[in-house]
């Protein structure tokens, strides 16, 4: 008795699986392996969705913001080498202030994604680099890299903003120039408190 059973995909397989219906993935069938081959890919992306953000906690995409990729893929001996710009709007917080502020970034990105079987492939570990999927590349991670790798810790409203007033907490730019506290060494708080009652 022959068996008509099919046996289904095999669910251990950890080759990941890429949506081609995704923003971030693009095809490299039409470059073949043969090194030198190229080709453009020029697209705006949405943004992550709400609420999730791109960035850190101080500056970030914010969730919906597009970001405009202008990129090269080329086909070289062991995968293919994607180059080109990332632009993106963000929005955050000045870390002396504490203003919110808006800025763009615009990231020189250059990656290499492996071919499957190839020897960068056998000799890297997963989380090393990103792979070519079934003639696909997922750019989403590798443009997230790039954009944080390039965001200042401390983002500032302009450069020369002075910040707060340890004093008062209000911002030194609304204050007046001769603005201060008197601070008095608290060696002589009690002598200037006893200075200050009324005689018996």
């Amino acid at each position: 008795m022959v068996s008509t059973h099919r046996p289904g995909p095999d669910r251990h397989d950890p080759r990941p699986h890429l949506d081609p219906a995704s923003p971030w993935v693009v095809s490299v069938r039409e470059l073949g392996r043969s090194p030198g081959s190229m080709r453009s890919v020029t697209r705006t992306v949405p943004g992550p969705a709400e609420p999730a953000r791109l960035g850190l906690e101080t500056i970030y995409v914010d969730a919906g913001e597009p970001v405009e990729l202008d990129l090269r893929l080329e086909s070289v001996t062991e995968g293919v080498y994607v180059s080109g710009t990332v632009r993106a709007g963000l929005v955050g917080e000045c870390a002396r202030c504490l203003d919110p502020l808006t800025d763009e970034i615009e990231v020189e990105l250059g990656e290499l994604f492996a071919y499957p079987d190839s020897v960068t492939d056998e000799t890297t570990e997963a989380d090393e680099l990103p792979r070519v999927v079934d003639e696909y590349l997922d750019l989403e991670q590798t443009v997230r890299d790039a954009i944080v790798l390039a965001l200042p810790l401390a983002p500032l409203c302009r450069p020369d903003c002075p910040g707060l007033c340890p004093g008062c907490g209000e911002k030194w730019a609304d204050l007046p120039a001769d603005h201060g506290h008197e601070t008095l060494d608290p060696r002589w708080a009690a002598l200037r408190e006893r200075a200050s009652l009324p005689n018996d």
